[in-house]
């Protein structure tokens, strides 16, 4: 998903890039730097590849600037272009073992020494001695003094104060941090508090394992505000999958894979979420590397294959090991259809075909949905859906969104009743005169008890009490279903061609508890994922029923 970013910024005639960048950061790192031992650093392709996505693109901005006078006194402005680098923050999302933070040292490291402007850079971390790992490197490379560059900075000595500043170290770990006394550039350590991060005015900054703890404000955005203050700025947050659930990691994740899915543009967010796709994979050796793109490298497959014998036998240590090792979260929010699964189908025609009718009424007062279930012969099923809301939700939407319900009235399956409060009734006639104009055979009529009382007995009187099947929220009642109706939207069996389906289907968020069983979460109420519940209603009334379909 990344990699189709990456296309689209190629595309993009506003956008730049420069192969030059990067290759003098490897150079840098290959020449001066050393592991936390000791021993020489060679930079892992994955390195060169993150590193690729901060240093490779620019763009360039107008801007007034202020120029000296030809004749010594004063200044004068004038417009002129101005470079900049596009990526401003970088997530890294990757297991365990994979050298994160040893990728984080070499950023700060780099900016420390190679940027000649003055910067504030900060390393964080849950725990400060966590946060130090990112400076651990970096002290021992300076003891090192491997190459030209360090060993020209680390010449002369610290204690020289008075003397001839020629004769002073001007790199060198003290009491503050690491400092670089040619530039006055600092970097240093902070808790990960966000009285602590807010309005620092810092160049760089990197978290670390943000997922892992349990914060509720995002200390991502507290560093950005005072950051943002700053040309070139650059947040490098990085972690392994948490297993603390109902945190700001959650939300974040979620936020970012609408970016990686396109649904919003952020050309200066740079992602790398590294993950396996189902937790059948586990037992896939050949599966694991899309977890962790350094094993074999950084950590072997013998410690993963260890890591997979022992939840076998000590089950407490599950979760940790599928989130850390795997990028697997076995509890919280996640977006539950994948981008390639929410692609409409070609139009279908269902005229006169039996089918199986789900009915969401819960936000009666703002959003009903109905799902057309209808059982075909190799196994799939064809989905149609219809849906209501007041004039006052319609007139209230934000222009966005205005539009995109008005391509969902254009395509029938929207429809605004002019009221304030949907009345059951009218929305009750209006779905039976549908019903009859498309002449759908309905057999059976699966529906959530909440707020649905009234278009139930309607329904009964007129249709008979036959068929209906009541189905209650809740991870006890939805899990099954649920998953059964990922598998087959996986195989592309669910069989929908109306964009309000896939608009629903992109939104659904289900809630995983540590036993794997799921449920919809419906609290976003601007995200609408009525017609995905109707789909389970109408999917549960089914199997209920599959002598009708024979």
């Amino acid at each position: 998903m990344e990699m189709h970013r990456i296309d689209d910024l190629i595309a993009n005639p506003g956008v730049y890039y420069d192969s030059n960048a990067v290759e003098g950061f490897i150079q840098y790192c290959e020449e001066e730097l050393t592991l936390t031992d000791g021993s020489d650093l060679h930079l892992l392709d994955s390195f060169k590849l993150w590193a690729e996505q901060i240093f490779g693109w620019y763009y360039y901005v107008e801007r007034t600037v202020p120029v000296p006078n030809e004749n010594g006194g004063g200044v004068h402005y004038v417009r002129k272009k101005v470079k900049k680098r596009l990526t401003n923050k970088q997530y890294l999302i990757v297991a365990r073992g994979a050298a994160k933070t040893m990728y984080a040292s070499c950023i700060q490291s780099y900016f420390l020494n190679i940027d000649t402007s003055t910067t504030h850079q900060i390393a964080t971390a849950y725990t400060m001695r966590q946060a130090d790992e990112t400076l651990s490197p970096i002290r021992t490379s300076i003891t090192r003094a491997r190459g030209p560059l360090f060993q020209f900075l680390t010449e002369g000595s610290l204690q020289n104060t008075t003397g001839s500043r020629a004769n002073r170290v001007k790199l060198a770990s003290t009491k503050k941090g690491i400092e670089n006394f040619l530039t006055g550039s600092r970097l240093e350590t902070v808790p990960m508090s966000i009285d602590k991060l807010q309005s620092m005015r810092t160049k760089v900054a990197s978290i670390d394992e943000w997922l892992s703890c349990d914060i509720r404000e995002n200390p991502i955005g507290a560093i950005e505000q005072g950051s943002s203050k700053i040309d070139n700025y650059l947040i490098l947050a990085i972690s392994s999958e948490g297993t603390i659930r109902n945190a700001i990691g959650d939300t974040v994740k979620m936020d970012l894979m609408k970016i990686l899915r396109g649904e919003t543009i952020a050309p200066w967010v740079s992602i790398w979420y590294y993950k396996l796709d189902s937790i059948d994979e586990v037992g896939m050796p050949e599966m694991w590397l899309k977890a962790n793109p350094n094993l074999g490298k950084t950590v072997s497959y013998e410690t993963y294959q260890r890591e997979v014998d022992k939840i076998e036998q000590n089950t407490s240590e599950r979760n940790d090991t599928l989130a850390k090792r795997f990028g697997i979260p076995m509890e919280g929010y996640t977006y539950y259809f994948s981008y390639e699964e929410i692609q409409p189908h070609r139009k279908r025609n269902y005229w006169r075909m039996p089918c199986a009718l789900g009915a969401d009424l819960s936000q009666g007062d703002d959003f009903c949905a109905f799902t057309f279930l209808f059982p075909l012969s190799d196994g799939s099923f064809g989905i149609k859906t219809r849906n209501y809301i007041s004039s006052l939700t319609f007139d209230k939407l934000s222009a966005a969104m205005h539009t995109k319900y008005m391509s969902f009235i254009e395509e029938g399956s929207l429809a605004v009743l002019d009221c304030t409060v949907l009345d059951m009734m009218d929305v009750y006639e209006d779905l039976d005169g549908f019903i009859t104009e498309m002449e759908y055979d309905v057999r059976c009529f699966g529906y959530d008890p909440y707020n649905a009382k009234e278009f139930i007995e309607r329904w009964q009187i007129d249709n008979g009490a036959y068929g209906i099947e009541k189905v209650i929220q809740g991870a006890k009642t939805e899990s099954v279903p649920l998953g059964e109706l990922k598998k087959l939207s996986e195989e592309r069996m669910l069989l929908f061609d109306e964009e309000l389906m896939s608009f629903a289907m992109g939104n659904c968020i289900t809630l995983e508890d540590t036993n794997g069983n799921r449920k919809l979460f419906k609290k976003r109420y601007e995200q609408k994922i009525d017609a995905v519940a109707a789909l389970m209603d109408a999917y549960v009334a089914y199997k209920a029923n599959k002598g009708e379909f024979a």
